[in-house]
């Protein structure tokens, strides 16, 4: 079995789209739209094949009483240390919240962890 996509909500679907392809070099399809339904979505892929699919609906905007069950976070490896630096760098000079800064963790990871546009956890990792 292999991971296809993770699906991620959005209440900026074009801000989320440009994140990702700039910073982590993924792919966008085109824009898929069901008005009916007041549905948007991209689907934005990474090398090796994953996917993340960012989608906006009219009637998803907000967390119920900040609570909710899903995603905790995912990571993007970038292959070395100095990469790791160098984007936890670019994120924080780009304005970004640097959640944790890079380090060695327990499970002999080396990894920083930064907030996407909308709060999502994204772990850049070596």
């Amino acid at each position: 079995m292999q991971l296809t996509h993770i699906a991620i909500w959005t209440n900026e679907l074009e801000r989320s789209r440009e994140f990702y392809t700039t910073y982590f070099n993924g792919k966008s399809n085109e824009k898929y739209v069901n008005p009916k339904k007041g549905f948007a979505s991209y689907f934005v892929t990474f090398e090796g094949g994953a996917s993340l699919e960012i989608m906006q609906r009219t009637d998803v905007t907000e967390e119920k009483n900040g609570l909710f069950i899903g995603l905790a976070h995912f990571a993007f490896s970038v292959g070395s240390k100095e990469k790791v630096n160098s984007m936890i760098e670019l994120f924080r000079e780009n304005g970004y919240t640097i959640l944790g800064e890079p380090r060695t963790t327990g499970d002999g990871f080396y990894e920083g962890s930064i907030a996407d546009p909308d709060g999502n956890i994204v772990e850049i990792i070596a």
